[in-house]
């Protein structure tokens, strides 16, 4: 493959022919970032961490160019591509606040008249990112990565490419150092050899778990640091003593925002039987009133999905489902017209073993699973391969707070719902991967974390 071709999911039309980049490209790519780190690498974090605060800034200026972007290229709502932005603003200003703190050598105690443990850059890395959100997956991984003084280098999904162009523009809009950071358009055959290649000390990959796996493995066989953010089924556990009217607003929103697509979507809705009927009559009411339409129009809610192979296979999951037992609520045929929309749906009594209850639906289907109690409710939670988030409603935290430490999940959101924030870890476990982004422990992914000893002890 020598090009691609972005296409409007709205309309089902082509925006723009790209050119992908040839080895030598990709070379010379490489040897820029890796030459341009061994001098970052140099600079104090205290001084760094003002390429982050530029960032934010450019950011911020080109917001409405940069939504209207991602609208166009993968049909998320004009107002959460708005969203999107601003929150790889905050996550700039967060790291450049907090970096020099995180990075700062920790005395420990020994035998020694000084021992410290300093955290130091490893290198370039490779951050290989999926359309669904095409510029937060990138800066929630840049931000931390440039403050601890590594390079970065993109490889983008092929169906955005328009978005991951515009990343490097707002690189360099911030004054970043020639060549430290690159957008790669290139062949997804050529992963590989660039994951091999030495001047690539790590990478980091957000995606599909078949996907993860393959990245895995090449890394591993390199010998190169890995974090990978995956798949997921999240459960969203509704208990009887729950406010019901507050959790189905909020499943509604956890489930439908950026039309469904994100591994961290609330997918499982595991209510107890005494409120099932009721929880999902306010479920289906409120999902049915989001309006399908236009993404650029600020009262869309349910834009259309990104690629149209992505609807039809979700489609095809739910028509298994229903084919097993499940039933079918609202929705469940694909929007007629050009664009890839599909309506919001809701598939209740559904169980252990159905397609719906087994398999990441990436899109607009919620599965309602009813159990007779709270231990049922998180043994259905837990009977998934993914662990990446979870949501559990309680009118007794204290009680919530016990389950939550059963729950098998990189987090757990008692009363509210799963989300990233730069604040807090963000990973998950199982087949949802392994390692973490954000907060402190983010920061700390791609580094050396060094033990420095000087003796004698005085």
């Amino acid at each position: 493959m020598t090009s691609i071709t972005s296409i409007n999911p709205a309309t089902n039309t082509p925006i723009k022919t790209y050119n992908l980049q040839d080895d030598a490209a990709i070379d010379a790519a490489l040897a820029a970032a890796y030459g341009a780190q061994r001098a970052w690498r140099k600079v104090p974090v205290t001084e760094r961490v003002t390429l982050l605060v530029r960032m934010a800034a450019a950011l911020r200026a080109g917001k409405d160019r940069y939504a209207e972007m991602i609208v166009r290229e993968m049909g998320k709502p004009l107002t959460e591509a708005e969203a999107e932005i601003e929150k790889c603003a905050y996550n700039c200003d967060f790291y450049a606040e907090h970096a020099p703190r995180y990075l700062a050598d920790e005395a420990v105690p020994s035998n020694a008249s000084e021992s410290v443990v300093a955290f130091e850059p490893l290198g370039v890395v490779l951050a290989i990112m999926p359309w669904n959100y095409p510029f937060w997956q990138y800066f929630r991984f840049a931000a931390p990565a440039l403050a601890a003084g590594n390079g970065a280098i993109l490889k983008h999904a092929n169906n955005v490419p328009e978005c991951a162009l515009a990343v490097q523009e707002v690189m360099e809009a911030a004054g970043a150092p020639a060549g430290l950071t690159a957008t790669l358009l290139m062949d997804t055959s050529k992963v590989a050899g660039v994951i091999a290649d030495e001047r690539i000390a790590a990478v980091t990959l957000t995606g599909s778990t078949e996907v993860g796996a393959i990245v895995a493995s090449q890394a591993g066989k390199a010998l190169k640091k890995q974090v990978l953010e995956l798949g997921g089924s999240d459960p969203f556990i509704v208990l009887a003593d729950a406010d019901l009217e507050a959790a189905a607003e909020t499943a509604v929103k956890a489930r439908y925002i950026n039309v469904g697509q994100s591994c961290v979507n609330a997918k499982r809705f595991i209510v107890e039987e005494a409120v099932a009927d009721r929880f999902v009559e306010l479920f289906v009411a409120k999902a049915a009133a989001l309006k399908i339409g236009d993404p650029m129009a600020r009262d869309t809610k349910i834009g259309p999905m990104a690629r149209e192979n992505l609807r039809t296979t979700l489609h095809e999951q739910v028509q298994r489902s229903v084919g097993e037992g499940a039933v079918l609520t609202l929705g469940g045929q694909p929007v007629e017209g050009d664009g890839f929309y599909y309506p919001p749906t809701v598939l209740d009594h559904v169980r252990p073993g159905m397609t719906a209850f087994r398999e990441e639906t990436f899109g607009p289907v919620a599965a309602i699973i009813r159990a007779k109690d709270a231990d049922e409710a998180v043994a259905m939670a837990n009977d998934s391969e993914y662990g990446l988030g979870a949501a559990l409603w309680t009118g007794d935290t204290a009680r919530g707070r016990k389950l939550a430490s059963r729950i098998d999940a990189g987090a757990v959101f008692i009363n509210g719902m799963t989300a990233s924030d730069p604040r807090y870890p963000f990973g998950g476990i199982k087949r949802s991967g392994y390692g973490r982004e954000l907060g402190v422990y983010g920061i700390r992914e791609f580094v050396n974390i060094k033990t420095v000893w000087i003796g004698p002890a005085k």
